[in-house]
């Protein structure tokens, strides 16, 4: 149905989500936290700096998986009003859009919900349950673009999109937290050039929410996967 164009942007998604400034800058914080190093030491155990971060990825992927199953549950018994419950999602994701956009502050999204754990537990599984205490608190930043990938999902998509659309949310997340717990060293070096261009990050994913929330609201998104999905490849289009 959607998919062909529902999971790349929703991989771009997670990419802008972990490019926010509420994540992005608390990166170094993160790895150190779950992997009980410092950042030099971390840097000298890439490795175990990165089973940890692979553990971390695991645990908010499957609070957001979750969120994605629910979604589209809910969808789904709204399966007959489908047409205005894109309407009503895609003029929702504009808000989103708008918001990140900077036209108008949101009190529920300026408000903080992270889980915040003093004291990590121990080995792997700590690193999976501050995963799972992220993505069940995520920040004001990630909350309008998970939002909208939320909103898109239950207005298009069965369960098991649904949660493959969710899925690959996380991995836009957590591929490049991966990336930046195996290099720490030139992630922090990186980091410090990319900083000044947070802002416009932020704006560039508020301009893309609005663009897909007037498609789904007008119904020209399903037109686009359409005809994307015309010009991809027959051998490319059978693995979607």
């Amino acid at each position: 149905m959607t998919e062909p164009v529902g999971l790349p942007l929703a991989f771009v998604a997670g990419v802008l989500s972990f490019l926010s400034p509420c994540v992005l800058p608390l990166i170094p914080s993160y790895v150190s936290f779950i992997t009980g190093l410092s950042l030099e030491d971390a840097s000298a155990k890439r490795w175990t700096a990165v089973t940890h971060a692979a553990f971390f990825v695991l645990g908010f992927t499957v609070i957001f998986v979750a969120l994605g199953a629910s979604a589209t549950a809910l969808g789904g018994l709204l399966f007959h009003h489908r047409v205005w419950l894109e309407r009503i999602g895609g003029a929702l994701i504009v808000v989103f859009g708008l918001y990140l956009l900077g036209a108008f502050q949101w009190g529920a999204f300026a408000r903080e919900r992270r889980v915040y754990l003093q004291h990590k537990p121990v080995g792997y599984l700590g690193s999976a349950l501050v995963g799972l205490a992220f993505g069940a608190g995520w920040s004001p930043c990630i909350g309008p673009i998970l939002g909208a990938v939320l909103t898109y999902t239950s207005a298009t998509a069965t369960v098991g999109e649904g949660m493959g659309l969710l899925l690959a949310y996380s991995l836009g997340l957590g591929v490049p937290f991966l990336i930046a717990a195996l290099a720490i060293d030139r992630f922090l070096g990186w980091f410090q050039r990319y900083k000044r261009f947070i802002p416009v990050v932020t704006r560039v994913a508020g301009g893309v929410l609005v663009v897909v929330g007037l498609l789904l609201a007008t119904g020209y998104f399903s037109l686009l996967a359409t005809w994307l999905q015309q010009l991809t490849p027959g051998f490319l289009r059978s693995r979607l």
